[in-house]
């Protein structure tokens, strides 16, 4: 099959519940040659039945113990060399010709090293909602340093409708270029591990930009992501997820955070700082123990930190446009718009 070689790379833990149906839906892409690699961080449901269900058609690899999603994601993309990595949840359902919808609007711009679709609300156990909703167009950044999913909770009635670019792409259904993920890497890791899971999507996204790299979106690809972690119900969520997103937020401001940036958002970063320090001593106990582990990460992170400056190619202008509390998005122009807006068949 002619065209780019895309890796699609699946990192499950537990997953039983929706596993089947995800690879379902990606042995169902057309037109783009696929590489389907999973990688099984020691689930203990029956997620490793489900997977053998599918051994003549994908590759596993089994984790003696679970890695979390950023090291279980860095090994399957080094045991590919496609061109293209569709990082994929396997809570993420996609709709026929995702895949060659990304492939395309990345070919077409070769600024871009990270392409997103649209992706759709779809509640557990993939049950469709009443109402269409949107659960991603890209991810976005506020002057207070926090990051959220482009659009999520919104009604889908054509807001996202054209082609632009965003600031990042949510790992549940990226698609990133080997070139990029070669150029952003730090020590052979693209996504950070110490950020074992939570929030390694935008970090990587902060540093692709740092580094002069784009993110395209194209509403031609569509996909269902059951979202189960949000602001909204973060106290039914296992403390430990709590607790590294509070590890993480920390962890990715050491790294990429520049001076011009920073004084633009100092206030309002500060103040949302105090806020998240003191819910985690005085109301959420559990996340206390994120400081002590950022304390442990500091000189990796610092070093991390050096490498990306030192290799830094977006001014501080550039980077300060991305900070608003509207979602951010910049128009691709007319004459390429025409490659990224016909949807795929």
């Amino acid at each position: 099959m002619p065209g780019p070689t895309v890796c699609v790379a699946i990192v499950t833990y537990n997953s039983a519940r929706y596993i089947r149906r995800c690879l379902e839906a990606v042995l169902r892409q057309r037109g783009v040659p696929l590489e389907i690699l999973v990688m099984d961080n020691a689930s203990t449901d029956g997620t490793g039945a489900a997977l053998g269900e599918f051994a003549w058609r994908i590759r596993v690899i089994r984790c003696g113990r679970n890695l979390g999603f950023a090291e279980a994601q860095n090994r399957a993309i080094r045991a590919s060399r496609a061109e293209w990595v569709l990082t994929l949840n396997p809570d993420v359902l996609l709709r026929p010709g995702f895949v060659r919808a990304l492939v395309e609007a990345g070919q077409a711009d070769p600024e871009a090293g990270t392409v997103c679709g649209k992706l759709l609300s779809i509640g557990p156990g993939f049950q469709p909602l009443a109402e269409a909703r949107i659960d991603s167009t890209g991810i976005c950044f506020t002057p207070d340093l926090r990051h959220f999913d482009r659009g999520w909770g919104e009604a889908d009635r054509g807001v996202y409708a054209n082609p632009e670019y965003v600031f990042g792409a949510s790992a549940a259904a990226a698609l990133y270029r080997r070139s990029m993920i070669e150029d952003v890497a730090i020590g052979g890791d693209f996504f950070d591990p110490d950020f074992f899971v939570y929030r390694e999507d935008a970090d990587v996204a902060w540093r692709a930009q740092l580094l002069g790299w784009r993110t395209l979106y194209t509403p031609a690809a569509e996909a269902y992501h059951v979202r189960s972690v949000t602001p909204a119900n973060r106290r039914s969520l296992p403390a430990l997820i709590n607790m590294h997103s509070v590890k993480n937020r920390f962890l990715m401001r050491v790294k990429n955070v520049t001076p011009g940036v920073y004084r633009r958002c100092w206030l309002r970063a500060t103040l949302r700082d105090a806020l998240v320090v003191g819910a985690s001593f005085i109301w959420e106990p559990t996340s206390a123990a994120a400081f002590w582990h950022v304390a442990r990460c500091l000189p990796r992170a610092l070093a991390r930190r050096r490498a990306i400056m030192a290799r830094r190619r977006a001014g501080d202008e550039e980077l300060a446009a991305w900070f608003s509390f509207q979602p951010t998005a910049q128009p691709i122009e007319p004459a390429e718009d025409a490659a990224f807006s016909a949807p795929a068949v």
